[in-house]
């Protein structure tokens, strides 16, 4: 079967490129435009590499690769005119495999391909696992559809209650900083400030209905942030 490739970078030119110089590796390459697009196509078609690039108009390439790494352990090249020092080194910290720079050596890039997959198949054969939501017997979260049903009702949630809860469920057994969980919902334009975030978890645990069906899903621990405990298989509604 071959393997699928997905193109993120919001020059149309540039994927018509990449797809004729990867050609010889009999690769089916899929497009997308900008980093939200990209996201959405990662989660439906589930590629097996990915090529990034940095700048573009919504989610950045750095935001789009920390939502990946959530997901899956897929190989991802970036493939960006910023290659200095600090771009490489915050690109590893959130998840990056490799870096080439633009105008970029079509047989560098093909070599890059290569290694990327070749190291993939060797670590893993099986399919590359994603995350495609959190699921038990009272709550369903959707990461694809971005819907949450509670007992096999939809909840009607904000966009930024729903961002935190899917940030949560991610993220689940770890302890989330009222920074991160900020940062998640608000981006780069965050407010830090504790007595926000501590509002509208009040108002997604009302929502939830958290700990009226025998379980908490959101714990607080206090001055360190939160985190979302599964519920266990063993559990009764």
């Amino acid at each position: 079967m071959n393997k699928k490739l997905l193109v993120i970078d919001d020059d149309p030119e540039l994927g018509k490129l990449v797809e004729t110089v990867l050609k010889p590796l009999d690769l089916i390459i899929y497009q997308a435009y900008s980093g939200e697009d990209g996201l959405k196509q990662a989660y439906t078609i589930h590629p097996d590499i990915i090529i990034l690039d940095i700048m573009m108009p919504d989610l950045d390439g750095f935001n789009v690769c920390s939502r990946l790494r959530e997901l899956s352990s897929l190989p991802i090249l970036m493939l960006t005119a910023r290659t200095n020092a600090n771009d490489i080194l915050h690109g590893f910290n959130v998840g990056v495999d490799d870096f080439l720079r633009k105008p970029f050596n079509k047989n560098e890039l093909e070599a890059r391909i290569r290694a990327l997959l070749r190291r993939s198949n060797n670590q893993n054969n099986s399919e590359i696992s994603y995350i495609n939501g959190y699921t038990d017997p009272v709550l369903e979260i959707d990461f694809l559809s971005k819907s949450v049903k509670l007992q096999g009702k939809i909840i009607d949630l904000s966009p930024k209650e729903y961002d935190l809860l899917a940030y949560l469920a991610r993220e689940q057994g770890k302890i989330v900083s009222h920074h991160q969980l900020m940062r998640e919902a608000w981006g780069e334009l965050y407010i830090n400030d504790s007595a926000e975030t501590s509002l509208y978890i009040y108002y997604l645990r009302k929502k939830i209905k958290d700990g009226k069906h025998g379980h908490q899903y959101i714990r607080t621990l206090w001055g360190r942030g939160y985190w979302f405990a599964p519920r266990k298989d063993d559990m009764v509604p």
